[in-house]
């Protein structure tokens, strides 16, 4: 079987982590030859990391250019600030790279649409690390919609009650900022809601938002938002994330509910059915499946896999970039909503950055 090579760019939190363990246990079919960091320790770091795990040691950089110019290599993997997310891309599709990118892929539907435009004028491959996708009840939940069992789905509702302090915020300068992040909307609730348009049918018609920033007063960006999503196939989409849940994390679930059928999944990343009824179907064998490691979940395996088969086999990667685009867009629109006090018609043209006029900061009054 054909090796492809790859380089990872952003060797951080989730890019030496899961980024790494999807390449090792692909190491069948993906050889990391490059990684960058504009921390050189870092890349370091994270080519030593995988060399103990694969006994292949990938040269580091702190120039993503200049690795992309010295290395061969088949695709690379972003997993940068988010705020960076359509620079890289842009400049590694330019030089004829396949590109796998996390999410946000990036902060604005123009630049989203010019990294779409750009990988399909270049004849390339374009995903978006939306992993949760491959969790085993996700794609259980899928098949029952794709078979017609819900009758129609006429609303599912995506939660994400989590808890960021001051400390996750201090981690890491660019957080919460508009210009590299966004709030809780965009960094900790855009999984839930690609699942839940995914579901709903993907396709828009409006979106009523709310957003306050409660508690975190030393950010930019939002610690809470709502919204009404209304599809154009009359379903009804519900989402609320917030980071501002005392003590600590308190679940992430997705709930569909249908004519003749409903479901919940929860667990540590959507990856534990809750509640599973159909006609003479009262429960599901993975209602008993373990938590991961992380809130990041395990899909990033299987994810690197379908990209590896998309190149190879010159299909549509199962999240391009026009599916990961969506999820983004809800965001913006409430984002815009919240700006401008009213619902937000698709399309519509929208970046985290003309946010940076909004005052949401909320004081409790009493």
């Amino acid at each position: 079987m054909k090796k492809l090579k790859m380089g990872i760019i952003g060797c951080g939190r989730i890019g030496s982590t899961k980024h790494v363990e999807a390449i090792v246990k692909n190491a069948d079919i993906i050889e990391a030859v490059a990684t960058c960091d504009i921390v050189l320790d870092k890349a370091k770091s994270c080519s030593e990391k995988i060399e103990g795990l694969t006994n292949q040691k990938p040269k580091y950089y702190t120039d993503f250019i200049e690795m992309i110019e010295n290395e061969e290599i088949d695709f690379v993997s972003i997993a940068t600030e988010s705020g960076y997310h359509y620079e890289i891309a842009i400049e590694a599709l330019k030089r004829g790279k396949n590109v796998l990118v996390e999410k946000p892929m990036a902060l604005s539907t123009a630049h989203m649409d010019h990294m779409c435009a750009l990988a399909k004028e270049k004849d390339l491959k374009l995903g978006v690390c939306f992993q949760n996708r491959f969790n085993p009840p996700i794609e259980e939940l899928r098949q029952k919609i794709d078979s017609g069992a819900f009758g129609h789905v006429n609303y599912a509702v995506a939660n994400v009650r989590w808890n960021r302090d001051r400390e996750y915020y201090n981690q890491a300068p660019w957080r919460g900022t508009w210009q590299l992040d966004g709030g809780s909307l965009m960094n900790q609730c855009t999984h839930n809601t690609d699942l839940l348009q995914w579901m709903l049918g993907g396709d828009v018609d409006e979106v009523y938002g709310v957003v306050r920033n409660f508690q975190h007063k030393y950010i930019e960006a939002e610690d809470f938002g709502g919204a009404l999503i209304k599809f154009k196939n009359g379903s009804v989409g519900i989402l609320e994330g917030t980071s501002t849940i005392y003590p600590k994390n308190l679940e992430e679930t997705l709930s569909v509910f249908g004519e003749f059928g409903t479901v919940v999944i929860g667990g540590l990343a959507v990856n534990k059915i809750k509640t599973w009824k159909f006609p003479d179907e009262d429960s599901h064998p993975f209602m008993e499946l373990p938590d991961p490691d992380t809130v990041y979940g395990s899909g990033h395996v299987p994810l690197y896999r379908d990209f590896y088969e998309a190149i190879i086999n010159n299909r549509k990667p199962k999240i391009s970039g026009e599916d990961g685009r969506k999820a983004v867009e809800i965001v913006l629109a409430i984002y815009k909503s919240a700006l401008e006090g009213k619902p937000i018609k698709f399309p519509f043209d929208f970046s985290t950055e003309k946010m940076k006029d909004w005052n949401g900061h909320y004081v409790v009054r009493g």
